[in-house]
């Protein structure tokens, strides 16, 4: 079952960072989130984050 479980979960991760892309046109996810500005975003990743748990569109 742990093999099973993995693979949904790979899975599920693809199909939302192609989500994501989709929601996302530019290059980096930072130029279209609704938490770039100010210091309101802290992700070492921030700005040129091309994944984000975070990641909210305006």
């Amino acid at each position: 079952m742990s093999r099973i479980s993995q693979w949904v979960g790979g899975l599920v991760e693809r199909i939302r960072a192609w989500c994501v892309r989709l929601r996302a046109p530019g290059r980096f996810l930072c130029d279209s989130c609704r938490y770039d500005y100010g210091d309101v975003c802290k992700r070492p990743e921030r700005p040129n984050a091309t994944r984000c748990p975070d990641y909210k569109p305006r």
